[in-house]
């Protein structure tokens, strides 16, 4: 069984940063690509970020030049600098893993970790 837990959110003022963490637990063959999403109220999930194994990412327009993700193994980090009110929203990760009966791989999800922002 495959886990994902996510840490690093919370309460930050507008401009502050925030470093959110996500890791994988769990048996399995591989992690492919990683990356967050995240739900504020009253709207739908929206694709924060994303990261392949070797790296490309890819970003939404709205936080393109704010924050960054990255990963090693099977973790993936978003550090999250300059932070806005209409940043504030539930972030979950999410980790495309394949097993080693099926080689197939799919998309697991942790199960959100609350930021906010707000002076």
């Amino acid at each position: 069984q495959v886990d994902l837990v996510e840490s690093g959110g919370g309460v930050v003022q507008p401009g502050g940063s925030l470093r959110l963490s996500c890791v994988v637990s769990g048996t399995f063959f591989s992690v492919t690509t990683m990356g967050w999403y995240r739900q504020a109220p009253g709207s739908e999930r929206e694709a924060v970020a994303g990261i392949t194994t070797d790296d490309r990412t890819n970003y939404v327009g709205s936080v393109k030049g704010r924050f960054t993700i990255s990963r090693d193994d099977a973790a993936v980090y978003l550090q999250m600098n300059n932070l806005k009110p209409e940043d504030t929203a539930v972030y979950y990760c999410y980790a495309d893993i394949s097993d080693s009966i099926t080689y197939v791989p799919n998309r697991h999800w942790g199960r959100g970790t609350q930021v906010t922002v707000s002076s």
